[in-house]
């Protein structure tokens, strides 16, 4: 019969035989565990949000980095002058404004390989900050601002780097151009114009867009209210913009008042004018 001192005692002599080591032998060190090596740190750059476009030109007090490759001494970053120059490396005052970033690239590589500093030099010229040739955005938009135009840009995409037109916006843009005449232009057709209703936009353009004019509308109609005012809008535009007439209403019991005079129209057509109020009344049945 197997007692259970006997199991203990055959236990303990199979663990001193896996521990015990010949005699001399060294035992083996316990190496620690290799640490992580620190991830290396990212060499990319962050995109830009805006990719300076080749056409874009130059003027004053636009931001610029220039370099050249392989050459640290050459690097610089600075500000287009007043007089349309840049401060650059072994070129003093180095003309800048009126010019592309390709052809201003071009330029730089040329005067550093006949002055004789630079054997083929291969430069890059970067916008850093566009201050030179911008529109400007104002009134009710998204993100009204300064909006710089380093390519064409047709008016639509101007709206839509904006935010858009709010929704209290009139349906309706005003372009101010220093060179020419101010222009009115339907929201509407912009998307689907042609150049003559969504033109490109020039540097120094002014865009606004004012808030839209209201009409109200009470009484007998499902969604009682102000509301704003599209081109051209009629009373039967104006009543189903508030839901249309209650089967409690009649058409025929329709007073508008404007400018503190009460009107009654004959019709269901007749143009609707800012802060109108129309009042549906009760039919008699």
């Amino acid at each position: 019969m197997i007692r259970v001192r006997d199991i203990v005692a055959a236990l303990g002599l199979a663990f001193m035989c896996a521990i015990s080591v010949p005699a001399g032998a060294q035992t083996p060190p316990v190496l620690p565990m290799p640490k992580p090596a620190p991830a290396a740190p990212s060499t990319v750059a962050p995109a830009p949000n805006d990719i300076p476009a080749p056409t874009y030109i130059l003027g004053p007090q636009d931001v610029i980095q220039v370099d050249a490759l392989g050459r640290t001494d050459f690097s610089t970053k600075a500000r287009i002058g007043a007089d349309g120059t840049v401060q650059l490396p072994f070129l003093g005052a180095f003309p800048a404004a009126d010019r592309t970033v390709v052809q201003l690239r071009d330029q730089i590589a040329e005067a550093l390989q006949k002055g004789g500093f630079f054997a083929k030099p291969i430069i890059q010229v970067e916008v850093i900050s566009f201050a030179s040739r911008y529109v400007t955005v104002l009134g009710a938009v998204g993100a009204p601002g300064l909006i710089p135009v380093e390519r064409p840009y047709r008016l639509s995409e101007i709206l839509a780097r904006v935010g858009g037109v709010r929704g209290d916006g009139a349906d309706y843009v005003v372009l101010r151009s220093p060179k020419g005449p101010e222009r009115n232009l339907a929201v509407k057709d912009l998307a689907t114009g042609d150049e003559t209703t969504d033109p490109y936009v020039q540097p120094g353009d002014k865009i606004f867009i004012p808030t839209a004019e209201i009409f109200y509308v009470k009484g007998q109609v499902k969604a009682p209210g102000s509301y704003p005012i599209t081109a051209n809008m009629t009373l039967v535009m104006a009543l189903a913009r508030g839901g249309g007439i209650t089967d409690l209403g009649s058409d025929s019991h329709i007073k508008i008042v404007r400018k503190n005079v009460t009107i009654t129209p004959k019709d269901l057509n007749v143009k609707i004018e800012p802060n109108d109020v129309i009042d549906v009344g009760e039919g008699f049945f």
